[in-house]
């Protein structure tokens, strides 16, 4: 394998954005292959058989890129599909949420950590298995907001609206008294802003997109990976949705002009179970 294969990231939408971002700062040398699978998202309700269905469609994908390591930049993908792909793949693997659960704990001073997610990031319970592995003394409130995710993606309300959807999403969590807050899926650190306003400034935000990235520096180096290309990478981006909603969010969020292809993912074989 050479270091200069790319790396395959994959989300059910814009959101693993988040982490693609805080690549490009860590890892500039990194060449990235990116897949939102807008057109199925939102993957937080749907059954965890589908989800490890789509996944894997996903990561088959991806190696057809020849991808050195892949990223499952999504926190529901990660709760429901990253054991079962690393035993199927013969690279390396790293989902978000032990990254997030790390940050967490690295920023509480009152070990009163709150989660939000979606539907079923917040029922696998994962957040509070990788939390209380690493310390079993931490007070956890955790609370699915569904309404995000489609917010997000959507990328057409006006501030007003934003506020208020945040506003009534958040409302049950915010009387939890907590001093960290994981934003358990990777479209959240998006609307950061308005999630900040609600839990109010004494609340840190936690995205699991800094750890993960520097999760994947460590692997990478420990396994001779890391890229030795002086040149600027090139990336490509892919989106089973809208082609144009999908570019516009992710320049406005990564800053940068994308090419952005749209693919029909279920055309493509899964790895056999």
């Amino acid at each position: 394998m050479g270091n200069n294969q790319p790396i395959g990231i994959l989300d059910s939408g814009v959101g693993g954005l988040t982490v693609v971002k805080e690549v490009f700062r860590q890892l500039p040398h990194e060449e990235i292959i990116y897949f939102g699978d807008s057109a199925r998202l939102p993957y937080g309700p749907r059954p965890a058989e589908e989800i490890k269905q789509f996944t894997h469609e996903i990561v088959h994908f991806l190696l057809d890129y020849h991808v050195k390591m892949i990223v499952i930049a999504c926190n529901t993908a990660t709760a429901v599909a990253l054991e079962t792909v690393k035993k199927e793949v013969d690279i390396p693997v790293i989902g978000v949420i032990r990254p997030g659960s790390v940050a967490a704990i690295k920023n509480t001073k009152t070990g009163k950590i709150g989660v939000i997610g979606t539907d079923g990031t917040i029922k696998s319970g994962a957040y509070e298995k990788s939390l209380t592995k690493i310390n079993p003394k931490l007070k956890i409130e955790s609370q699915a907001c569904p309404t995000l995710v489609p917010l997000v993606e959507e990328g057409n309300h006006s501030e007003e609206e934003i506020r208020k959807i945040v506003l009534d999403a958040l409302k049950p969590i915010k009387k939890f008294d907590m001093d960290a807050l994981i934003l358990g899926c990777t479209h959240y650190p998006i609307i950061s802003e308005y999630i900040q306003e609600v839990v109010g400034p004494h609340v840190k935000l936690l995205s699991s997109a800094e750890e993960t990235a520097r999760e994947m520096s460590t692997v990478l180096h420990y396994q001779c990976l890391l890229a030795d290309n002086a040149n600027i990478p090139s990336h490509h981006f892919f989106t089973s949705g809208n082609k144009k909603q999908f570019k516009q969010i992710a320049e406005s969020w990564l800053g940068k002009h994308i090419n952005v292809e749209q693919v029909d993912i279920t055309a493509a074989k899964s790895i056999s179970k």
